[in-house]
């Protein structure tokens, strides 16, 4: 998805004849409000592209992390940061340049792509709040094999849609802003217009019903065990703690993306049926950006309500810190090996023999000698001193 309300950009000519605005061709704000917009895309951008790389990154480094369930969180967050590297750069430069600074491709390019990201996004909010659904009220566990299958036909299904308008049912069109792309919510063609109704049932009707359907169960499930919670284990009330903690999650992470998007779904349907005379650029570009930033939130529910995302980032950022104090405490010649030197001498008592204990930088080594009368030191195996050596390296 993406947010704004477009004019057909292959109709330009058509609109300058006729005497009307056609966005981009001059500017539609001032300079100084294009410097904040241009300000405002480069943090959303810069914070979507950090918090969800972040995301990958702990998914990659710590096993723990690669649960069923936090495959779609992984899903979300590649979405997001697509979005902002892809929704982001152009819409960025052309605030630089105070107009749309790209050609038709261009423009087709930023509507595809924000387009089928955000369509990706909220699909797979969908799928999370089902998972949440059979894994709370019908306690059944989902494997990697559904989880893989069900993020196929998530990007499948957001292609569908996506890449209808490329083969000719709607299209996507500068929006009124000047700034970006989407599809056109303006045009009163009958193709254009059924599209349209069916894309809002489709990608946001459909799925805000799904989800809600979802958590009434979930909601109904937890009050109904709060209520038995008396007659379970402690092993059963932990894990059903647990669950309830994810599910809340899940749903912040849903109640703030729909939040995000809802005034661009308000401002895309007042144009679709004829109120495009309310829209203003300004109010135009509100929504637009405001559906932007959602991708820098998700990363952060991540981390301050799931325990095991907070304790990855944790370690990983103590590892780091600690290799890093290594390196600069580290002296110059810390690359030669030390030699070997005793920290540990006992002396013979009863029959027991005599031993040294050394260490060096990869191993610890025992000195064993049954005389007493011998003299234990590091040359004692090359002197004829019968004496027995033990290696030991750690693990």
């Amino acid at each position: 998805m993406h947010s704004g309300n477009g004019t057909g950009a292959t109709s330009r000519p058509q609109l300058a004849a006729a005497g009307h605005e056609v966005p981009g061709e001059r500017p539609l704000f001032s300079a100084g409000t294009y410097e904040l917009l241009a300000l405002l895309i480069a943090t959303i951008g810069t914070l979507g592209v950090c918090n969800n790389l972040l995301v990958l990154v702990l998914y990659y480094k710590f096993k723990r992390l690669r649960t069923p369930t936090n495959l779609f969180l992984v899903n979300i967050s590649l979405s997001d940061l697509l979005v902002s590297v892809c929704g982001v750069s152009l819409t960025f430069m052309s605030c630089l340049r105070s107009r749309w600074v790209w050609d038709a491709a261009g423009c087709v390019w930023d509507g595809f792509s924000n387009s089928l990201f955000g369509i990706v996004s909220i699909m797979t909010l969908t799928v999370l709040a089902y998972e949440r659904y059979i894994r709370v009220v019908h306690a059944k566990v989902i494997d990697f094999s559904w989880s893989w299958r069900a993020i196929t036909y998530i990007w499948l299904y957001s292609l569908a849609w996506t890449g209808a308008p490329l083969l000719g049912w709607n299209r996507y069109t500068l929006e009124i802003h000047g700034l970006g792309c989407s599809m056109d919510w303006k045009s009163k063609d009958p193709n254009d217009t059924s599209f349209v109704l069916l894309f809002f049932l489709g990608c946001l009707v459909a799925p805000v019903v799904i989800m809600a359907y979802c958590y009434g169960h979930i909601l109904y499930a937890v009050r109904m065990l709060r209520c038995v919670e008396d007659f379970q284990t402690s092993q059963v009330i932990k894990l059903l703690k647990y669950e309830k903690k994810v599910a809340k999650m899940c749903f912040l992470m849903i109640s703030t993306f729909l939040i995000c998007w809802m005034p661009y779904a308000v401002v895309s349907l007042l144009v679709t049926y004829g109120y495009s005379n309310l829209v203003t650029p300004t109010v135009a570009i509100i929504p637009s950006f405001f559906a932007k930033s959602s991708t820098a939130y998700n990363p952060v529910i991540y981390i301050f309500m799931s325990r095991k995302f907070r304790q990855c980032l944790l370690q990983l950022l103590c590892f780091r810190l600690m290799r890093f104090q290594r390196i600069m405490k580290e002296p110059s010649g810390a690359g030669n090996v030390k030699p070997i030197r005793p920290i540990v001498m006992s002396q013979k008592v009863g029959d027991r023999p005599k031993k040294k204990v050394t260490f060096s930088s990869s191993s610890i080594i025992f000195i064993i000698a049954s005389d007493d009368t011998q003299q234990i030191d590091d040359n004692s195996k090359h002197n004829g001193t019968k004496v027995n050596v033990i290696q030991v390296k750690p693990l």
